[in-house]
């Protein structure tokens, strides 16, 4: 970069490109597109300068670092005399440099439907649109996804008028390519086939998601049986620029104990979009591109004072249905996946044709971005095949939910033409404090109980659980009857506890010595659901004799009970 630079030179470098990385969030923006745009082609260098001046730049050196890149301090920027500066955030200071080059302006988001707060004075402006001063220069080009926002643009600075470029958006391509990838998706978050899984995206300031309703993943969690559902929750990288990471898990401690899947805010929300059963949304970009996707919709906030008027997210807004905070979330959920009758209104093909509306030229937005790249360049584009169109990588979670140690079991006996029928739904006992879902015994059911691990760190739970189990298998019928008599002396409000005996199924003990041996086809072996069957069987009055069928998510099994009389030492 210096006066000396080619002393040191490998690579020709015909042509030196500036990437400006300020913010979290336009920096990934930039690592997406540059990559697969600049391959292969040795004539060009690039190097990332960090602007220090945005109250959001928290992240943006670990990010930088994590690809390897080369980062020029501020302060150096002023003095390089780039072929063309590149550009996903508007606020940065790039008027006052000595440079004549062209400046390239990629949308960090879908479009320009949003108002934000202006850095430079106490007003909102349009997110996207750069300073009076950079546009005065006549050096600046805006790429757009949409024919559409060449006109918006000028309404809102007539000297935009000229400098726009149609490329699409590559994010909305990269979903396109990766929607046959969801299975993929979905092993890599650890949800299984037979879950729904409930995606969340927040955007950030007051009107957002969790502006409005920080508790919302933790209510999700307390009202929707954990082996039906799965809850992730992507979030704007500038919640936590300003609040940190440590404060945002923090808020959201008991979501993330009760298995709530954390998606970090600079890779993988693409991937678990696609995996996605349900999106609960805001004004974000995340949602509108959940809506062109197709993906069932819900708002659960919506910044009306920040959608821009007459742009495709205002209408979004208008017309995609709302989660009502306060009534029972379940009824919600299922109508929106379509368990419930059709609306009829056409909703969904709606917001999809809206979604659809802000991109042109879908498939081809890196093929136009790597064309206009070269065209600002001056230089003839490499020779090679257009540059590639990755799909979206699986998401990676640095830190994913421990087991669960304790749930709420909500059961349910009723006779049917092969017998008894045990239904069986789960809740994290974490976050039972969120629901606002009363759910009180009845005769004859559900019945409701706390079963929890031994083993569980936090001691309120085996202390106050009414079913206890061991994790590991006992090796033995001995080794197991000598755990449930020793646990059944410890926690003395106990009413029965269970293990499985590796080979030999599950062995449930009761307080007054009798043992209950549990045997399952297919593949559950789980003792806290089986040691369900039995306190259901309890509750009900029901011989501990005999075969059940155990209903759990969408499956069925059938449980053998058979009970063994009085063990070898009674308990308490």
């Amino acid at each position: 970069m210096g006066e000396d630079a080619e002393r040191w030179r490998t690579f020709p470098g015909a042509r030196l490109v500036v990437a400006i990385a300020r913010t979290v969030t336009s920096t990934v923006r930039l690592l997406d597109v540059l990559g697969p745009v600049l391959r292969d082609d040795p004539r060009i260098d690039l190097v990332f300068a960090y602007d220090p001046t945005s109250a959001f730049n928290d992240g943006v050196h670990a990010l930088l670092r994590s690809v390897a890149a080369r980062v020029l301090p501020w302060p150096q920027f002023g003095r390089t005399r780039p072929d063309l500066v590149i550009t996903a955030t508007e606020n940065a200071d790039l008027a006052t440099a000595d440079h004549d080059c062209p400046v390239l302006v990629l949308p960090h988001g879908a479009g320009f439907h949003k108002t934000v707060p202006d850095s430079r004075s106490d007003r909102d402006r349009l997110a996207g649109l750069v300073p009076d001063a950079l546009l005065r220069t006549g050096r600046v080009w805006f790429t757009i996804s949409h024919p559409d926002q060449a006109a918006q643009l000028a309404a809102a600075h007539p000297a935009t008028a000229g400098r726009t470029l149609l490329i699409g958006d590559p994010c909305y391509d990269a979903l396109l390519d990766g929607r046959n990838l969801r299975d993929r998706y979905r092993r890599a978050l650890g949800v299984r086939d037979d879950r729904r899984l409930i995606m969340l995206s927040s955007t950030w300031r007051d009107h957002s998601l969790l502006g409005r309703d920080p508790a919302l993943p933790a209510r999700l969690l307390a009202e929707l049986p954990l082996d039906d559902y799965a809850v992730a929750l992507v979030t704007h990288p500038n919640i936590t620029a300003a609040h940190s990471g440590y404060t945002l898990r923090s808020h959201l401690a008991s979501a993330h104990d009760a298995g709530l899947l954390a998606i970090p805010p600079t890779a993988g929300w693409q991937a678990t979009l696609l995996a996605a059963d349900l999106l609960i949304g805001d004004h974000g970009s995340v949602t509108f591109y959940g809506a062109a996707l197709g993906t069932p919709l819900l708002l659960g906030a919506f910044g009306e004072d920040e959608a821009v008027a007459g742009t495709p997210m205002a209408e979004l807004g208008r017309i995609a249905p709302r989660l009502r905070p306060q009534a029972p979330l379940r009824p919600q959920i299922e109508r929106a996946l379509g368990d419930g009758p059709p609306p009829g209104d056409g909703t969904a093909e709606r917001l999809r044709k809206v979604g659809e509306s802000a991109f042109a030229a879908p498939g081809r937005a890196l093929e136009l971005l790597r064309t206009a790249v070269y065209d600002l360049l001056c230089l003839p584009e490499p020779a090679a095949a257009p540059p590639p169109r990755p799909a979206p990588e699986p998401p990676v979670l640095p830190d994913p939910p421990e087991p669960l140690t304790a749930c709420h079991f909500h059961t349910s006996l009723s006779d049917g033409p092969d017998g008894p029928r045990v239904a069986v739904e789960r809740t994290p006992a974490t976050v039972a404090a969120f629901s606002s879902v009363a759910r009180n015994d009845l005769p004859g059911g559900p019945f409701r109980h706390l079963s929890c691990a031994d083993d569980a760190t936090d001691r309120q739970w085996p202390e106050s659980a009414s079913v206890l189990f061991r994790r590991a298998a006992a090796d033995s019928v001995v080794a197991a009857d000598r755990w449930i008599d020793d646990t059944l002396a410890r926690y003395p409000g106990c009413r029965l506890a269970a293990t499985t005996v590796a080979g030999r199924g599950c062995r449930a003990g009761l307080r007054d010595g009798r043992t209950v041996e549990l045997s399952a086809t297919g593949l559950l072996d789980d003792p806290a659901v089986l040691a369900a069957v039995v306190y259901t069987c309890l509750r009900a009055r029901r011989p501990l004799e005999g075969f059940v069928t155990l209903a759990l998510a969408d499956r069925t099994e059938d449980v053998a009970l058979r009970l063994t009389g009085q063990r070898g030492k009674q308990a308490g």
